[in-house]
């Protein structure tokens, strides 16, 4: 999350016929029931620093509490034959190591295994997604993805960054890695065919979708990527790194907010791609905000990359 914001308090109407088919994506997955039980969303004190929601047997979401950390990221563990992935590391103010090594070694003693290589991959660079790499600098059997646009396109096969979508095999569970920067240089998000999750990252979430002014056009294009994948590669539940939006359509929650009551729900039905993909084209040269239902498409003060990029 891009933490460089301005008020809310301006905001950009949508026209009427994206009005219109945001209401109806509103209304669709108002209709569906939760796919999780509710969320630790730093209402308690005795809430604990980590969440986990096991989707099956080999997928697990994790949400770190907002208590540690204000933006509250989930991360995703995903199991293979071969190796699990771990996607996003959190955003600091805790240990989540332990978390992850418990679970691992749950998951390896119902399997008959004495362990599984793991691999910790990111979402993207930005400091609340990658806090805990340094947790799993010295664990045995563990790789860590580089941060750069290069360093990932190395790591899964992506030939032609960013229009080449690559497969990355954990073991009879190949997972289709998509390029999407525009939020951030080396953003991507994972489509897995066995669950039909597509895990947004920052690009695709209940809240607000922060794209820099002179990155537009490369999150537009990566839009495009994404709903092109879709048609040919179904998915039930697209699933982001954070929440920010509450259960009252549009409104999301002021930033920072030490505690999320009535929150909106983790996952967007699929049509949330093909949604974000026309708000943001038809937005233009605006800086300000698109709101829908679901999510606020954000524009924010341009960014240099990192030198390295």
């Amino acid at each position: 999350m891009n933490r460089s914001v301005r008020s809310l308090s301006s905001r950009r109407v949508l026209r009427t016929a994206m009005a219109a088919c945001a209401l109806s994506l509103a209304s669709a997955a108002s209709a569906a029931e939760p796919l999780f039980e509710p969320w630790i969303d730093g209402q308690s004190e005795t809430e604990p620093e980590m969440q986990v929601q096991q989707y099956d047997p080999d997928t697990f979401v994790i949400r770190q509490s907002i208590r540690t950390n204000f933006e509250g990221p989930f991360l995703y563990l995903l199991f293979g034959s071969d190796k699990a992935l771990l996607l996003d590391t959190g955003a600091g103010g805790l240990e989540i190591r332990p978390t992850i090594d418990r679970l691992i070694a749950e998951w390896s003693a119902r399997n008959g295994r004495a362990s599984i290589p793991l691999v910790v991959a990111h979402s993207h660079s930005h400091g609340d997604h990658v806090a805990g790499d340094a947790e799993f600098a010295e664990r045995p059997d563990t790789v860590i993805v580089g941060l750069k646009p290069t360093d990932v396109a190395s790591f899964f096969g992506i030939g032609n960054w960013p229009n080449e979508i690559s497969t990355f095999d954990l073991g009879n569970r190949a997972l289709s890695i998509i390029p999407t920067p525009g939020h951030e240089p080396a953003h991507i998000m994972i489509h897995d065919p066995r669950t039909q999750l597509l895990l947004g990252g920052d690009a695709l979430y209940p809240g607000r979708l922060y794209v820099p002014t002179n990155w537009r056009e490369q999150f537009v294009e990566s839009t495009k990527r994404v709903t092109a994948f879709l048609r040919e590669h179904p998915a039930t539940h697209i699933l982001g790194a954070h929440i920010e939006m509450t259960n009252m359509p549009g409104k999301d929650y002021p930033m920072e907010a030490a505690a999320h009551p009535d929150e909106h729900v983790l996952e967007l039905p699929p049509e949330a791609a093909e949604l974000v993909e026309k708000v943001a084209a038809e937005m233009g040269d605006t800086t300000e905000p698109a709101v829908t239902p679901d999510f606020i498409v954000f524009p924010v003060p341009a960014r240099l990359p990192n030198p390295d990029y």
